[in-house]
């Protein structure tokens, strides 16, 4: 095995174990992420240059200086395409399934709990995320039963009050 062979393979272990390290701890140093300096595109530029430099002098008979020069042609590529068709999307699409009581005024929920008059019952809202349970009392004190479509009007101390939905038609 030359030497250049023992570099690359040696490298592609070493910087897979990092690699597998940083994907373990990445919430621990999240503030490192500099754009297209980040650890994660500098990783995959390691190792995409230390494999395909490995796989280039097994697969063919080039000259070690061209062999290296095309392991940065192609790691440079890979990592392009990495960063602006994986990484960047990825960054752009957090979602998050959190949500504030008072942002789901106005929805449409249902009794699962019919709600007596002066009391306490159960909703539940279906929403993108799934179904959020909610303790509900009539807006008015009013009695509204079971499997009914209610309309949220206000929040006090954690308690829905609903209101029976009626839609225009």
């Amino acid at each position: 095995m030359r030497k250049i062979e023992q570099i690359f393979l040696y490298g592609l272990i070493v910087i897979g174990l990092i690699t597998i390290l940083y994907v373990l701890f990445a919430d621990a140093i999240e503030g490192i992420d500099t754009g297209i300096l980040n650890p994660t595109t500098i990783l995959s530029f390691l190792l995409f240059i230390c494999a395909s430099g490995f796989i280039l002098l097994k697969s063919t008979n080039w000259n070690e200086q061209i062999v290296i020069i095309v392991a940065l042609i192609i790691s440079s590529l890979l990592t392009f395409l990495l960063y602006f068709f994986v990484l960047i999307p990825m960054a752009s699409a957090e979602v998050s399934t959190a949500y504030t009581n008072e942002s789901l005024q106005g929805q449409v929920g249902r009794v699962i709990v019919p709600i007596p008059t002066n009391g306490f019952g159960e909703i539940v809202i279906e929403t993108v995320n799934g179904l959020i349970s909610k303790r509900a009392a009539g807006y008015d004190n009013e009695e509204i039963d079971y499997d009914k479509q209610v309309l949220i009007i206000d929040i006090d101390n954690g308690t829905f009050l609903v209101k029976e939905y009626v839609p225009l038609t």
